[in-house]
């Protein structure tokens, strides 16, 4: 069974979209941080606006980046999308006859490929509410950007999640992991209650 990893850029309020914002305190622990995600992963997950920017701005940056950039040009990269435009950059379009959930599903079946989402909102939250996102990775940047699009979509459902790695950069950045929890159980829930006067 593969696995899907997310990494994603936050705001203190939430924002991921445009991260530019992340530059004044992006050091070498973050770029670490991001190398060690790239380098174990087998291909990208992406939907269709990521990709659209990641395909434009990568195949002109491998001089300066190196062998990141190398492995970003030349890894499987697998796009929700519903165009029928042909696809470039290493990229297949996931099966245009099945919704995104089952579509993934089925990839994730077929072996134990480590899938990475970067971005993507709409594939992010549609594989978070399906249970199908193994490992959440975020970099919590000092900062509030005052408005922007949020990671989770409005009326999304929650889901506990377990810290399993934290780390504070010399920036200020927190890099937090976490995996899918188990429910509460009703029980657990009752025993936080106030007992009754």
């Amino acid at each position: 069974m593969g696995r899907i990893i997310a990494v994603e850029y936050l705001t203190l309020d939430g924002v991921f979209e445009e991260p530019g914002w992340s530059g004044p305190y992006f050091g070498e622990e973050l770029q670490r941080f991001q190398w060690d995600n790239l380098m174990e992963a087998d291909a990208l997950l992406l939907g269709r606006v990521t990709y659209e920017g990641f395909s434009q701005a990568w195949p002109t940056m491998e001089a300066e980046t190196g062998e990141f950039g190398v492995k970003m040009n030349t890894m499987p990269k697998y796009v929700a999308t519903s165009g029928t435009d042909d696809l470039v950059w290493n990229a297949t379009r996931l099966n245009a006859d099945a919704d995104v959930v089952t579509a993934v599903t089925a990839l994730k079946a077929e072996g134990d490929t480590s899938f990475l989402i970067n971005g993507s909102g709409e594939l992010f939250n549609a594989l978070s509410e399906a249970g199908l996102i193994d490992e959440y990775r975020f970099m919590l940047f000092p900062v509030t950007v005052g408005s922007g699009r949020k990671l989770w979509r409005d009326g999304a459902p929650g889901r506990p999640l377990t810290l399993t790695n934290s780390l504070v950069t010399e920036s200020g950045t927190l890099v937090l992991t976490y995996v899918p929890a188990p429910a509460p159980s009703a029980e657990a829930g009752a025993a936080g209650q106030e007992p009754e006067a």
